[in-house]
């Protein structure tokens, strides 16, 4: 393991599924990097005692991440929220510091991360604070990748959100971060692209900001606005590996349809390479018993492998 990369695996809400997935996939993890888990050994002893399992040799962890607690499976609770937090706060310090080489993410609970103070909905907007960076969410797999230009945001905002200056701005910061090999396909955001001004003016400002780009980067590597109902049709998806959509479900709905159990997050235009599993905390089956797959846990790993052998 001397020459694998050492990444730093914050552990998400120990109500949820992630420490399952950690513990039983350690040995395929390890044949790909070397993990660092940001648990103490107190709560992982717990952990493993719910969920029946015995922890792997060579499990690395960290000790006082953050106050003890009562495992509740499924339960919504600020302990487990803070607990996350404060795992995820311990994997970007080892990264900033150099001590690892990437991040990645087991699934957090919003609303416990509410009821435990902290004031980001999210890790991507939590990112962007600790480093003063524009920070891109990209989904999905080698297949298909789509970036989002809006995330979180009612779709009511999203059109006046669509402005040049920082759609330029995005469109360069992708291709210089996600390294896309082929053209990238850019979503209009009406439907039929607005049928040139009949259904909406966006795709105006959207081809106004692709022209900009392609002067700035002084190559053509993304394609005019696609009309959003057909791009991901297997012929139009034969042409093109990575996406850029106007809004959350425009992207998600059709990524998610096609590859959900294998796509990944990850978070580009940052100092520090981040990738995270593409679902949530699965409450429902938490310490249930059942068989997970982990094939979008086993994958954000794997993006960091590959991106080192570039």
């Amino acid at each position: 393991m001397q020459n694998l990369q050492q990444v730093a695996i914050s552990i998400g809400d120990l109500n949820g599924i992630g420490i399952q997935l950690a513990l039983e996939n350690h040995g395929k993890i390890c044949e790909l990097v070397k993990p660092i888990y940001c648990i103490d050994r107190a709560m992982l002893k717990q952990a493993a005692s719910k969920l029946n399992l015995s922890i792997p040799e060579e499990f690395q962890t960290i000790e006082d991440i953050a106050p003890y607690f009562e495992i509740k499976p499924g339960i919504v609770s600020k302990e487990s929220g803070a607990y996350a937090y404060a795992s995820f706060c311990k994997a970007v310090e080892l990264a900033k510091a150099h001590a690892v080489d990437a991040v990645s993410t087991l699934p957090i609970h919003k609303k416990a991360w509410e009821l435990a103070g902290v004031k980001y909905k999210g890790h991507t907007d939590a990112l962007r604070d600790f480093f003063d960076a524009k920070a891109i969410m990209m989904l999905g797999c080698p297949k298909m990748y789509v970036a989002l230009f809006t995330e979180h945001i009612p779709l009511n905002e999203v059109a006046k959100s669509i402005n040049a200056k920082d759609l330029t701005r995005f469109l360069i910061d992708f291709y210089h971060t996600a390294q896309p090999k082929n053209t990238v396909a850019v979503l209009g955001l009406n439907p039929h692209a607005g049928d040139e001004g009949v259904l909406g003016n966006e795709e105006t400002i959207i081809n106004e900001s692709i022209k900009n780009a392609h002067k700035q980067l002084d190559k053509h590597v993304f394609t005019s606005p696609l009309v959003p109902d057909v791009a991901f049709t297997p012929h139009v998806r034969a042409h093109y590996t990575h996406y850029i959509a106007m809004y959350h479900d425009q992207g998600l709905a059709p990524l998610k349809a096609l590859y959900f159990d294998e796509g990944i997050n990850v978070s580009l235009n940052l100092p520090i390479l981040r990738t995270s599993v593409d679902h949530g905390t699965a409450f429902d089956i938490a310490y249930k018993g059942f068989k997970l797959n982990a094939l979008s846990y086993i994958n954000a790993i794997r993006y960091i492998r590959e991106r080192d052998e570039k």
